[in-house]
């Protein structure tokens, strides 16, 4: 089931994404995050306009997708958005970003956005099969911007015109 974030999702997304660090070229986050400091992220998720979905099964979070501003300082680009998301280990290739992503396009679109963006390190190809499979291109590369345990990776942008 997929549905919108509560602040009771936030222990479980901590979690997810504490996951997607340790396992390297999934965020460019090197450090774990402790509750406390996804706070005031995670509040800024529970507005309507940048809403984190959740995939529950049997009660457990074991997915979600967030919706955040891209450049929000920037307001020529407010009609952008970034899409990011997390699978818990143990559920991953089971098409649950597949679900996340069908279900988050539509409401980017009833939200009014007018562009998606999706920001995913090069050695990750299956988040970039999977934009592809949505629509989005390949519309920019960073080569070399990031580096994990001295292994150099790019930054590759897919968006896709909602």
């Amino acid at each position: 089931m997929i549905r919108p974030a509560t602040s009771q999702d936030l222990a479980s997304v901590v979690e997810i994404y504490n996951q997607a660090i340790d396992a390297g070229f999934q965020t460019a986050y090197t450090r774990r995050f402790t509750i406390q400091e996804r706070q005031a992220w995670f509040q800024k998720h529970l507005a309507p306009a940048y809403p984190i979905f959740i995939y529950e099964e049997d009660n457990h979070v074991i997915g979600w997708l967030s919706i955040s501003p891209y450049r929000e300082d920037r307001p020529a680009l407010s009609h952008s958005i970034e899409i990011s998301y997390y699978i818990h280990t143990s559920h991953q290739r089971k098409g649950i970003g597949t679900q996340l992503l069908a279900h988050a396009i539509p409401a980017c679109r009833l939200l009014n956005y007018k562009v998606a963006l999706a920001i995913i390190i090069d050695r990750n190809a299956g988040s970039l099969r999977l934009m592809e499979n949505f629509g989005f291109a390949r519309w920019g590369y960073l080569p070399g911007v990031a580096q994990y345990n001295g292994v150099q990776c790019g930054h590759v942008y897919c968006g896709l015109i909602l």
